[in-house]
């Protein structure tokens, strides 16, 4: 089997985590300080306009938003109902933006009844109430982590496996708000499994240390017995995080623009869950073991 010293190189692994995820609480602390959201919120939070458009011949969800493209609202959400039909969900509009928009959907993808157009406005899907409740849920979901594993394995291990989930959370929002990319309400669904996905790695690798704590030699070290579980569950962690990864990428590429950000939000968390999971929290399970013997 092969032989990796990941435990003592932990500081390395914690090093590059803290490169990737200073920069991003950088950029929210920037965005929050300059334009009041630390995120980029998409239509879903701010609310905006509704569209209901029955053209006179077929059209397809990439004629509308190559449409959009050049009135700069690729980013709304298109819903096509029957072959005709599109319900669209844009940003706020003042009128002579409405004016620019309706123009151009009419030259470009096809013409339309002014007269029979639908137009509405719209609050945020997600309040701010709604926000704080998700925000209370995640809290209690990481209690219960914590009690869970605290219970089936021990304390340490899930302060650790907590750990390692905040820093999942952390690449995603930092690598959104420096990239400035557009978060809706399927984001929120992204965290949720980036979160059930990432324990569930960090508990094999766990549960493989436990089995071999029970069998561990007289003065075999810490570093030592964690390294070998983590050697023993390596392929199983890269394999299945890789069949993950080839689905997503394909979704990215060809699964449209509407579910491009949920995708690759759930991407970054995957690939971010599987390093914290190895180079995270199983070092830092070392690191806590060896404060309780008096030496780090």
């Amino acid at each position: 089997m092969l032989k990796l010293d990941i435990v003592g190189k932990r500081n390395i692994w914690f090093a590059l985590s803290l490169l990737i995820i200073i920069p991003g609480i950088v950029a929210m602390i920037y965005h929050w300080v300059t334009l009041g959201s630390p995120l980029n919120l998409g239509i879903d939070f701010t609310g905006g306009n509704l569209f209901n458009i029955e053209f006179q011949k077929d059209v397809t969800v990439g004629q509308i938003r190559d449409t959009l493209r050049d009135v700069k609202l690729e980013n709304s959400v298109i819903q096509l109902a029957g072959n005709r039909s599109m319900i669209l969900r844009t940003p706020v509009l003042n009128d002579k933006k409405q004016a620019e928009l309706l123009t151009v959907l009419s030259d470009k993808v096809a013409p339309f009844d002014k007269a029979k157009m639908r137009v509405d406005k719209v609050g945020p899907v997600i309040g701010s109430e709604l926000a704080r409740n998700a925000i209370l849920a995640l809290l209690v979901a990481f209690i219960l982590k914590l009690i869970y594993i605290a219970f089936r394995f021990e304390f340490k291990f899930g302060i650790s496996a907590i750990i390692a989930l905040f820093h999942d959370i952390l690449v995603v929002l930092g690598l959104f708000s420096l990239f400035w990319w557009e978060i809706d309400s399927s984001f929120v669904a992204a965290i949720l499994t980036i979160i059930g996905y990432s324990i569930n790695d960090t508990i094999v690798i766990f549960d493989r240390i436990r089995e071999n704590m029970k069998k561990r030699k007289k003065g075999e070290s810490f570093e030592a017995l964690t390294n070998d579980s983590i050697m023993q569950t390596m392929t199983r962690s890269i394999n299945t995080v890789l069949t993950v990864v080839f689905v997503l990428v394909a979704l990215i590429l060809f699964g449209g623009a509407n579910i491009k950000y949920f995708n690759l939000a759930i991407l970054i968390g995957v690939i971010s869950g599987a390093y914290s999971s190895i180079f995270n929290a199983s070092p830092l399970w070392v690191v806590f073991k060896k404060m309780e013997k008096g030496r780090v």
